[in-house]
C-alpha cells in the first residue's frame, strides 16, 4: 500500500508540576497527560519525486518549519535505504487542532508522520522504538504516539500508562489570535519559583511516586470525573494567568458555567472545562460564547480518548 491516512489526537494536561531543573536546560516535570478526540488528519503517500513535500490546509504553517516535516527528515536520515527504495513522500496535514494552543498539535502531527512512514516503508518498528525517535523531535511526541492517559516524567518523554477514564466530555476555549510562549512561561516560572525546586534525582523520583499514588491517579483509576476535576493542577497558571487576563477571564467563565472543573492546559493559552455529558458540554460552550461575546474566541466540544495515532 502506498498511502496511509492517520488521525492524530490532541492532548490536555490534567496535572503539570515543575519539580526542578535538568542538566540539559529543560525542566524536570511530573505530568498526567490525556488524549482527546479532537484530531488532525495526516496522509502520507509515496511520490515519484525523490523528496519530501508537506502540504497543509492552513497557509501559515510553513512547510520547512513544522514538526511534521522534521519527523519526515528524521525518518529519511535514520532509514536512508527505505527512502531510496520507496522514493519520496507527500504529506498532507489537515489541521483541526488550533495552532499554538498548548494541545500538542505540532507534536501529534509529527507522531503521525513517524507512524505513517513506519507503515509506508514497512519498517516494522515497535511503539517504543517510534517513541524513542519522537523524543528527538519534542517532549510531547512520545506520548502522542501512544495516546490514552499517562504519567509523564523527565521532560515529559518518560511515560507510564494509566487507566483510561471513559465518558468524560471537554470544552476547549482559545482566543485565536492569542499565543503564549512556552519558553517564556517556563523561564518566568523559574525566575519566580526557582527556590522551590528539588535538586536531587532521588527527590524527583520520590515526587513522581507521590503523584502516581495520589488522589488524582486514584480518581482516574475509578473513572471518577468529580474526583479528577477536584485535583486538576497546573503550576504554569501561576505565571500565565496574571500576565494574560483574557485567559484568566475565560477560566472564570467556565467555572461560573457549572462545570466539574476547569484549568489551563500546558503553557496555554487553551483552557478546558471538564463536563459530565455531551449535552452539558454543548450548553457550557453556548453559555460561555454568549457571556464573553468575543468573535476571536474559539470553542470546541470533544471527549477523552483512549487512542494515540491510529488509522482513519
Amino acid at each position: 500500500m502506498n498511502r496511509y491516512t492517520l488521525l492524530a489526537p490532541a492532548k490536555i494536561n490534567l496535572y503539570l508540576e515543575i519539580v526542578g531543573d535538568r542538566p540539559d536546560g529543560f525542566h524536570e516535570l511530573v505530568m498526567i497527560l490525556q488524549s482527546i478526540d479532537l484530531c488532525d488528519r495526516i496522509t502520507v503517500q509515496s511520490s515519484s519525486l525523490p523528496l519530501t513535500r508537506v502540504r497543509c490546509n492552513l497557509p501559515q504553517l510553513d512547510e520547512k518549519h513544522n514538526l511534521a516535516y522534521k519527523a519526515a527528515q528524521l525518518m529519511e536520515k535514520r532509514f536512508p535505504h527505505a527512502f531510496n527504495n520507496w522514493g519520496g513522500v507527500d504529506i498532507t496535514v489537515e489541521k483541526h487542532i488550533p495552532l499554538a494552543a498548548g494541545l500538542a498539535g505540532g507534536s501529534t502531527d509529527a507522531a503521525a508522520v513517524l507512524v505513517g512512514l513506519n507503515l509506508l516503508w514497512q519498517l516494522g518498528l515497535t511503539q517504543p522504538e517510534l517513541q524513542d525517535l519522537g523524543a528527538e523531535l519534542g517532549s510531547d511526541v512520545p506520548f502522542c504516539v501512544a495516546g490514552g492517559t499517562a504519567l509523564a516524567t523527565g521532560r515529559g518523554e518518560q511515560l507510564d500508562p494509566l487507566h483510561n477514564p471513559q465518558g468524560w466530555w471537554v470544552v476547549l476555549g482559545k482566543y485565536q489570535s492569542l499565543e503564549v510562549s512556552t519558553p517564556w512561561a517556563y523561564q518566568t516560572y523559574r525566575q519566580q519559583f526557582g527556590e522551590t525546586y528539588l535538586t536531587q534525582a532521588e527527590q524527583f523520583h520520590h515526587r513522581a511516586a507521590i503523584v502516581e499514588s495520589g488522589a488524582l491517579v486514584q480518581a482516574i483509576a475509578h473513572n471518577d470525573g468529580r474526583g479528577i476535576a477536584q485535583h486538576l493542577h497546573n503550576d504554569l497558571e501561576k505565571v500565565v494567568l496574571p500576565q494574560y487576563p483574557a485567559v484568566a477571564h475565560l477560566r472564570a467563565a467556565f467555572a461560573q458555567a457549572g462545570v466539574l472543573g476547569t484549568m489551563m492546559s500546558g503553557s496555554g493559552p487553551t483552557v478546558f472545562a471538564l463536563c459530565e455529558s455531551q449535552s452539558q458540554a454543548e450548553q457550557v460552550k453556548e453559555t460561555v460564547a454568549q457571556q464573553i461575546g468575543n468573535p476571536d474566541l474559539g470553542l470546541w466540544v470533544t471527549q477523552f480518548s483512549s487512542q494515540g495515532i491510529h488509522l482513519a
